[in-house]
């Protein structure tokens, strides 16, 4: 018998995902963003890389805020002027989602993702120009305009205090800070992942730290008992 006339499985059929009548949206197909991030997940990371049921009401909220889809952002509880707090334990797959999300915005719109490590290791090398790089002075031409340069800081809390010429600085909490006076006065958009909880990056950055970052970004939370992806 001819397998000619079989239609092929459909993603969701293949990945055995099912969608839930809450993922409604007019303005992206969901269904095919999904078949998209998984295609791009292992072009660009992992021929393994898949998705999981648990991660659907999350990519579900990176659409909704990346597609400034305001219908859905109420209903989602997302403030579509602010940037993005992705938290989960390591490897539930934080990086490569806000990588792959980049895909969905225009050349103008797309942000640059740097470690936080990175940084800190730059801060080593030329010292205080680095936070004024990452704020204040983060601006770039695009298409002949001037235009601020959204960042997602990856792996929040991974980089320790370093000792720059005698003096402890908290390379990251001071570059935080003066992203946040850049989105109260010109609305700068920041993006983060992190591994850690809200406590633990009070913790590591301080009370006013964490005030600042509920006020900048909007928190979107894998279960602190998501699988780690990488195997």
């Amino acid at each position: 018998m001819s397998n000619d006339n079989i239609p092929p499985k459909s993603f969701l059929e293949e990945s055995k995902i099912k969608l839930d009548t809450s993922f409604n949206t007019s303005k992206f197909a969901f269904d095919q963003c999904l078949e998209f991030i998984e295609k791009a997940g292992k072009a660009n990371f992992n021929p393994k890389f898949k998705l999981y049921q648990e991660d659907l009401p999350i990519i579900f909220k990176l659409l909704t805020y990346f597609y400034q889809d305001t219908k859905n952002a109420e209903s989602q509880n997302i403030d579509l002027h602010k940037g993005i707090l992705l938290t989960g334990p390591v490897g539930c797959g934080k990086t490569s989602l806000m990588t792959i999300m980049r895909f969905f915005l225009s050349p103008k719109e797309q942000f640059f993702i740097k470690s936080s490590r990175d940084i800190t290791y730059e801060f080593i090398q030329e010292g205080y120009p680095i936070i004024n790089k990452y704020s204040k002075g983060a601006f770039h031409r695009k298409e002949g305009d001037l235009l601020p340069k959204t960042y997602c800081f990856d792996d929040l809390g991974v980089e320790s205090n370093i000792k720059y010429y005698g003096n402890d600085t908290n390379v990251m909490a001071e570059i935080l800070l003066s992203r946040y006076d850049m989105f109260i006065h010109s609305k700068i958009i920041t993006h983060v992942t992190t591994n850690l909880s809200a406590c633990e990056l009070e913790g590591s950055y301080g009370n006013r730290v964490r005030s600042r970052l509920r006020e900048i970004l909007n928190v979107i939370s894998f279960d602190r008992k998501s699988k780690d992806k990488r195997n």
